[in-house]
């Protein structure tokens, strides 16, 4: 049996007070605000391209790849973009401290968030990697359409893959569900510090997080449908990334005025992320 000594101990703490202090930093503070404010900028894109292919002006692809041709295209964009790189860096790297130390707020320590919290990073550090690449002239990122069928055939050319492929629609699906609940629930206010807000700027902030929340959990839930029915079918062209989803909310009953409700709810967000950049509890 091997024996931990007292000295070994000391040193274990010491690098875990250290973790905490630099995850507790105002460095680490700025990363993260970095982080809310370039996920802002996505989505206020996105929404943007959205609303545009809801009115027949616009081919270009309402996800993550599309937005940072739009980026690229400003006077501006190379320079844009390396502020994207930092921004999605510092959320990837927030992220990462949460699961290794805990959130902010009194249930931040529990497993459940520290592993969302992972799953975030790791998200966050392949969009911070794919917008590297794009800056640095090495190709722009496949789109949300492209990656979710690839993936889709890949499991599915597996032994249960298509099982597979419709558990993760239905958690897909059900996440979209929770985010809307959530945010029209108003739980994202545990989050924010608004103390100092005064109470008209205090409502704004609800309506936005409110609508914009909703918003982004219907385009998960429509994406997390689809991979259902891919599944059914044995199908994998029928999985649709965001760009996908949203056009396919212009082909209901509704016409595109869904797709333009969906689109502005997106803008919003992105809005909210602002304030969440500045509000919130980090």
């Amino acid at each position: 049996m091997v024996r931990v000594t007292g000295s070994a101990r000391r040193k274990v703490r010491s690098a875990r007070s250290s973790g905490r202090q630099a995850a507790n930093s105002r460095y680490m503070s700025m990363l993260a605000r970095a982080g809310l404010a370039a996920r802002g900028v996505m989505y206020v894109i996105i929404g943007w391209i959205a609303l545009q292919i809801a009115f027949g002006h616009s081919s270009q692809q309402a996800d993550r790849s599309g937005a940072l041709r739009v980026v690229a295209k400003t006077p501006f964009g190379s320079f844009a973009l390396w502020l994207l790189v930092i921004g999605f860096t510092g959320m990837a790297l927030w992220r990462l401290s949460e699961a290794l130390w805990g959130a902010a707020g009194p249930d931040g320590h529990k497993a459940g968030r520290r592993l969302a919290a992972l799953a975030r990073a790791v998200f966050y550090g392949a969009v911070a990697y794919s917008v590297l690449k794009y800056a640095l002239g090495l190709g722009a990122p496949a789109s949300t359409n492209t990656q979710s069928q690839d993936l889709t055939a890949t499991v599915m050319h597996h032994p249960g893959g298509k099982l597979l492929v419709a558990i993760i629609g239905i958690a897909l699906a059900a996440a979209g569900a929770a985010l809307a609940y959530q945010a029209w629930k108003k739980e994202f206010l545990r989050n924010l510090r608004l103390g100092s807000a005064s109470p008209a700027t205090r409502r704004v902030v609800v309506r936005l997080g409110q609508i914009g929340g909703v918003s982004r959990g219907v385009v998960f839930a429509t994406a997390g449908i689809f991979l259902v029915v891919a599944a059914i079918t044995a199908q994998p062209g029928q999985a649709k990334g965001i760009d996908s989803s949203l056009r396919a909310l212009a082909r209901t009953p509704l016409g595109p005025w869904l797709l333009v409700l969906v689109a502005v709810g997106l803008i919003v967000f992105g809005i909210y992320s602002f304030c969440e950049s500045r509000w919130r509890n980090v």
